[in-house]
C-alpha cells in the first residue's frame, strides 16, 4: 500500500441518494414487437474518498517518483477503495495553477514530478490512467481543482516558464506564503473556468469538484497582524464601475459569480458531469444557534448556503469533520441544520475525515 491510504491521509465522503420518478411503467408478458422498457435504477449510494495531492498529501508519496511506483500507488489506492465498496474517487489534479495531466494551459505539478513543468519519463497521463483504472473496476472519477490558489506553501521548485505567475503575474498576489489569484478579476475567473472546461472537454471525468479554498484563509505578518488580501487594484476598479456593494460583500459576490459560472459552463458543455462543491462545514457560527468556530462567510467570503439554495451544484459535501456528541460544532446538529437548507434538493453528502 506504500504507507498511503490511511485514516490519517484521507477524508470520506457518504451519501444515500434516491432518484425518482413520476411514472409507473407496467411490462406485459404479452406478445410484442415492442422493446422491453428496462425498470428504473434502484436507489444509489455516493461513497467517495479524496485523493489529495498538494504537498504529497496522499497520492504521490513523495515527488519524483519513478512511473511505475507512482502507477502502483495510484492504482493500490483505486484498488483499496473498490474493495471497500466506495464507487468514486476525487483525485486533485490542480493543486496551485498546475496540472497532474496533459495540458498546454498550465505546468506539471512538482507533486508528481519534482520539478514544476517537467512531464512524466516514460510518458503517462496520470490523470487519463486514474479514469481508467477506475472505471475498470465500477467507480466514477472526479477531477478535483483548487481555482485560486497559484502557488502553496510545499513548493521548493521554482515556477515554470508557462505559469501563470509567469504569464499573467498582474493576476497573481503574493498573500503570506502562498500565490493567490485574484477573484475579483474577471480575466482570473475566465482563466480558471478555461482550465477546467479543457478537462471536461477532453476526459471521461464524471464529475468537477471544488473544496473550502475560495479565497485564502487568513494569514498573519510577523508580528502576528492579520494580513488582508491584496485586491486593491480590482477593488478600485469595481467601485469605479459604479459598483455599491462593501467591500466584503463584493468578495463574497466574487466567489457567488464564480460558483454560479463554473456549474453552467460544466453543464453547458457536458450536461452529464457532475459538479461538486465541497465547503467548510459551518456556513456562519449560530447556525443552528449554539454552534461556535470558524465563520467562512466572513473569513473566505463563501456563502454556502446560497450556492445551495440556488442549486448551482450537482452534488454538495459540507465538511463536517466533528463528532455527533461535540456541543459547539455538533456533526448531526449541523448535518440536520443543512438539510433544511437544501430547498432545491440537491444531492447532499456529509464530508468526514
Amino acid at each position: 500500500m506504500f504507507g498511503l491510504f490511511t485514516p490519517q491521509q484521507v477524508k470520506w465522503t457518504q451519501c444515500l441518494f434516491a432518484l425518482l420518478f413520476s411514472t409507473t411503467f407496467s411490462i406485459h408478458a404479452a406478445r410484442t414487437t415492442q422493446p422491453r422498457i428496462e425498470p428504473p435504477a434502484p436507489p444509489r449510494e455516493f461513497r467517495g474518498v479524496w485523493v489529495a495531492s498538494v504537498a504529497n498529501i496522499d497520492w504521490p508519496s513523495r515527488p519524483g517518483l519513478p512511473v511505475a511506483q507512482q502507477q502502483a500507488e495510484l492504482e493500490a489506492i483505486i484498488d483499496q477503495a473498490a474493495s471497500i465498496k466506495l464507487n468514486a474517487i476525487i483525485l486533485q489534479v490542480r493543486p496551485a495553477c498546475d496540472a497532474l495531466y496533459a495540458s498546454s494551459i498550465e505546468p506539471w505539478s512538482e507533486y508528481l514530478t519534482g520539478r514544476m513543468g517537467k512531464a512524466p519519463e516514460p510518458f503517462y497521463d496520470p490523470l487519463e490512467f486514474a479514469i481508467n483504472k477506475a472505471h475498470a473496476r465500477g467507480l466514477e472519477l472526479h477531477a478535483w481543482f483548487n481555482p485560486f490558489r497559484a502557488r502553496h506553501p510545499s513548493a521548493k521548485s521554482p515556477p515554470s516558464p508557462n505559469h501563470v505567475s509567469q504569464t499573467r503575474p498582474a493576476l497573481v498576489k503574493t498573500y503570506g506564503k502562498h500565490l493567490w489569484l485574484d477573484p475579483g478579476e474577471k480575466a482570473v475567473q475566465d482563466y480558471s473556468i478555461k482550465v477546467i472546461l479543457d478537462v471536461v472537454r477532453r476526459y471521461d471525468v464524471d464529475g468537477v469538484h471544488i473544496d473550502d479554498y475560495f479565497y485564502p484563509y487568513k494569514e498573519k505578518d510577523e508580528e502576528g497582524k492579520v494580513l488582508d488580501f491584496p485586491d486593491e487594484t480590482s477593488w478600485q476598479k469595481y467601485q469605479k464601475s459604479g459598483g455599491k456593494l462593501s467591500r466584503t460583500d463584493w468578495r463574497r459576490e466574487n466567489v457567488n459569480r464564480f460558483i454560479e459560472r463554473l456549474f453552467n459552463a460544466v453543464k453547458s458543455e457536458k450536461s452529464w458531469v457532475k459538479v461538486g462543491v465541497s465547503p467548510f462545514g459551518i456556513w456562519r457560527p449560530g447556525f443552528p444557534a449554539g454552534i461556535k468556530g470558524y465563520d467562512p462567510y466572513e473569513n473566505l467570503y463563501a456563502d454556502s448556503r446560497y450556492w445551495l439554495q440556488r442549486g448551482w451544484m450537482d452534488y454538495f459535501v459540507p465538511q463536517l469533520y466533528w463528532s455527533l456528541g461535540a456541543k459547539e460544532q455538533s456533526f448531526s446538529r449541523l448535518l440536520e441544520w443543512w438539510v433544511e437548507q437544501n430547498t432545491k434538493q440537491v444531492l447532499l453528502c456529509p464530508g468526514i475525515n
